[in-house]
């Protein structure tokens, strides 16, 4: 499946069922508070196929898949009967109009806690939070390849994906951090990143970059490819090597070889490269030499380039049994609103871009296809937190969301009476021009980050 059609399966599958849920929320509720529901539609538009229920409900799937509704009995809508109006809406006493309105992003929180869970239990295979490499701020920070890094602040990180996350709203924030790590030789230590330092502007989607750590999982074998003729390794080295040791400097990766090569050539003269070739272990003689990059810059050099690199394998796994996975989903489910509120005031106080804060569909298409791509536990993990984004950003009051219904009702509970029609009616206004602003910027950080490339 390509990527486009793979991204646009996984958007329609994650947002129907997202709101599949959301709406069935409001749908239960409304039914246990005695509300007559008139339709529940999965998708917008005309529908593409609907039944109605023994209920006398309406249940159709429309033919723009990108959100849905439930539609309730009333009278502020149309006249209806005497006998129908006990089942309206807005008959219902104010406490479960709320009820009513509450129960959709209720539904999102739950569904959230459930797909966390899912993840937990089925354990989400990932990398060892094991430092590969270590420069800039890191490197000040004493941190060093081999580091196991244990916890980034009060935050435990048994996956390099948990050093990641953690790492990023300290950044934003700019506030120096503790880390705690172990090292090679097993001796617990903490050090402190001064994030503090990090200059203005950096780009935020590359945090972990910008402060200088590299995963032990992104470290590129030292396997050679390929040996240019009449070059220094040229009848020394062949296709397929892989270098261990250089005039006595131990080569781990690929990463580690420019700079042993430029000290060699700075040295002088010759030296042994070790390499393992068919299982054996081969010490030659090789010297390097002065080449020059196509924009004219010389470099010391062996003429070799690198073998395409094999995907690395995971070595760790984020896993809890069906018992320990409860209070493990509800912990991270608290971590991850929190952090998205912190997002949310960081947005708003301008601390943080907005083109990295508001995702369109493309972006969240892209996002469902990768994750999807990666296994069913990291697919959880991405609704999980579609769906704690899409209940709270559902209760942020502002008049058409949910939040902006019931903050009418917390003002009819306190005035004793409904807000008015005007009133109203000037909050949809205003509403419905601060989701097409948010709906424009969506879709413009959408050709930012995707289709202009």
């Amino acid at each position: 499946m390509s990527e486009i059609l793979g991204s646009l399966w996984w958007l329609i599958i994650s947002i129907g069922l997202l709101v599949t849920f959301h709406e069935f929320g409001h749908f239960w509720v409304a039914r246990r508070c005695g509300v007559k529901v008139l339709r529940f539609s999965i998708g917008f538009g005309k529908p593409l196929w609907m039944r109605v229920g023994k209920d006398g409900t309406e249940y159709a799937i429309g033919r723009i898949p990108l959100g849905g509704y439930v539609k309730m009995l009333d009278e502020r809508e149309y006249e209806i009967g005497e006998a129908l109006k006990p089942h309206a809406f807005n008959r219902k006493p104010v406490w479960q109009r709320i009820a009513i309105v509450f129960a959709g992003p209720a539904a999102n929180l739950i569904l959230c806690v459930a797909f966390l869970w899912g993840m937990f239990v089925i354990g989400r295979p990932d990398f060892a939070p094991v430092v590969g490499s270590s420069a800039g701020i890191a490197a000040e920070a004493g941190l060093r390849r081999g580091d196991t890094v244990e916890a980034i602040g009060e935050r435990a990180t048994p996956t390099w994906s948990e050093v990641q996350m953690a790492l990023i709203p300290h950044a934003l924030d700019r506030e120096d951090v503790a880390v705690k790590v172990r090292a090679q030789n097993g001796s617990q230590q903490t050090r402190t990143l001064r994030l503090s330092q990090l200059p203005a502007g950096f780009d935020e989607r590359r945090v972990v970059q910008v402060i200088g750590l590299g995963g032990r999982h992104e470290l590129i074998p030292a396997l050679v490819g390929r040996v240019e003729p009449d070059s220094a390794a040229w009848r020394v080295l062949a296709e397929g090597d892989r270098i261990t040791a250089l005039d006595g400097d131990p080569i781990a990766s690929w990463n580690d070889l420019p700079a042993a090569v430029a000290k060699l050539g700075e040295r002088g003269g010759k030296a042994m490269i070790e390499v393992l070739r068919n299982g054996d272990r081969l010490a030659l003689e090789i010297q390097p030499r002065q080449m020059k990059r196509d924009d004219g810059e010389t470099f010391w050099g062996l003429g070799v380039a690198v073998a395409a690199p094999t995907p690395p394998q995971r070595d760790a796994v984020l896993r809890y049994g069906p018992v320990a996975a409860v209070p493990a989903a509800f912990r991270e489910g608290w971590h991850q609103a929190g952090e998205l509120f912190a997002m949310i005031g960081r947005a708003f106080t301008g601390r943080v871009s907005l083109q990295n804060t508001v995702a369109g569909p493309v972006t969240i298409g892209r996002a469902a296809n990768a994750y999807a791509s990666n296994g069913p536990a990291w697919y959880l993990q991405l609704l999980a937190m579609l769906s704690l984004s899409l209940g709270i950003l559902n209760l942020l009051p502002i008049p058409i969301l949910d939040g902006g219904h019931l903050l009418y009702y917390l003002i009819e509970l306190v005035k004793g009476s409904p807000v008015s029609e005007r009133v109203m009616a000037a909050g949809h206004f205003v509403g419905l021009a601060l989701i097409a602003s948010l709906m424009g910027l969506a879709f413009y950080n959408d050709i930012l980050n995707n289709l202009v490339r």
